[in-house]
């Protein structure tokens, strides 16, 4: 049991290492890396100090340097110029809080739509098992996991994972997610399923971001899996004598105009499983910075043929939040655990 003490100083230590990551440049950092501890101490002061006044608005930045100016003005008179100092710097605060619950408030309104437009339920399809979980790093996710019925007896299903976090990350997943349902009920090849997608993410997305993304079609009653891999990590296929990793795919969504995706197809037999995750799994942090790894993660599914796909996906997140413990997420974490169901 962690007493209240440690978990104040834990918390105290992760905010300070999130405000030093915040304010402090990889180039800045390099630098430090050279220097003793002393001469550390100092610059990390003075580069997180510069980042702070850096990011303020360039009115802000003034009234900063006048409260600064009455503040050393007033080492030398009654004291005076000191408070008028600290009211102004009080007020910046002030400016600043209200800045940040304004945007925190529209992030929720924008979470709040992000899971209106996300499946709240497992979907259902004869023969198999499913099981989905979504879990963002902030306020809104940049991942993407959906199912779309295409007919009676057909599913498609996807997990799409955008660079970079933030509302940038959450529009493009949106787009993403509107795209595929707008597109997979109108074309069965996956191949160029795939590659529409690709043209109009090229087309109407940022230049500077693209998603890597699994995409897959199910049929009632049958172990057949076919699905594109565009840039994602391979899923992971459980089988009676062992773990199975697949290949890597195709280059990510978004990334290149000429890329062309190829359709894999497999058998599950019953019981068979199948993992397909984001890299929040394996990539996430603990409280020393330590990730939670593909060897740990490999090590608890390796043995779990049989298990029930709700089983598993409880196993693993488990075994995440164990792990990061009082860490804050470093990212959206996303999983999908398909099982072919007994006869």
């Amino acid at each position: 049991m962690i007493s209240g003490r440690a978990t104040f100083l834990l918390s105290l230590k992760r905010d300070f290492r999130e405000t030093y990551d915040f304010y402090v440049t990889d180039e800045e950092r390099a630098k430090m890396a050279q220097m003793g501890p002393f001469k550390k101490s100092f610059f990390s002061t003075y580069y997180m100090a510069r980042g702070l006044f850096l990011k303020l608005t360039p009115a802000r930045r003034l009234v900063v340097l006048m409260a600064a100016f009455l503040a050393w003005g007033g080492l030398s008179g009654d004291g005076g110029e000191s408070f008028l100092a600290f009211l102004i710097l009080l007020f910046l605060l002030g400016l600043e809080l209200k800045d940040k619950t304004v945007a925190k408030d529209e992030l929720q309104e924008g979470r709040a739509v992000q899971l209106a437009i996300m499946p709240v339920t497992n979907p259902s399809l004869p023969g198999w098992e499913l099981w989905f979980h979504s879990s963002p790093a902030n306020d809104v996710a940049g991942n993407l996991v959906d199912y779309l019925e295409l007919d009676e007896n057909r599913l498609a299903v996807t997990l799409g994972d955008v660079a970079g976090k933030g509302l940038a990350a959450a529009l493009l997943a949106a787009k993403m997610q509107a795209t595929i349902r707008a597109i997979a009920p109108d074309e069965d090849d996956l191949s160029k399923r795939g590659a529409k997608l690709n043209r109009i993410i090229r087309r109407d997305g940022l230049p500077d971001r693209f998603v890597s993304l699994i995409h897959l079609d199910l049929t009632a009653n049958s172990g057949r899996v076919s699905f594109i891999n565009a840039g994602h990590h391979p899923p992971f296929i459980i089988r009676e004598n062992g773990l199975e990793s697949l290949d890597r795919g195709d280059p990510a969504i978004g990334l290149s105009s000429d890329v062309s995706f190829k359709s894999t197809t497999l058998d599950l037999r019953e019981n068979d499983l199948m993992v397909i995750y984001s890299d929040g799994v394996t990539e996430a942090r603990n409280e020393i910075g330590r990730f939670y790894s593909d060897e740990r993660f490999t090590d608890l599914i390796q043995f779990t043929h049989g298990v029930s796909g709700r089983s598993l996906g409880d196993r693993i997140l488990e075994s995440v939040e164990d792990f990061v413990r009082s860490a804050r997420p470093s990212d959206d974490l996303s999983l999908i655990v398909l099982r072919r169901l007994p006869r």
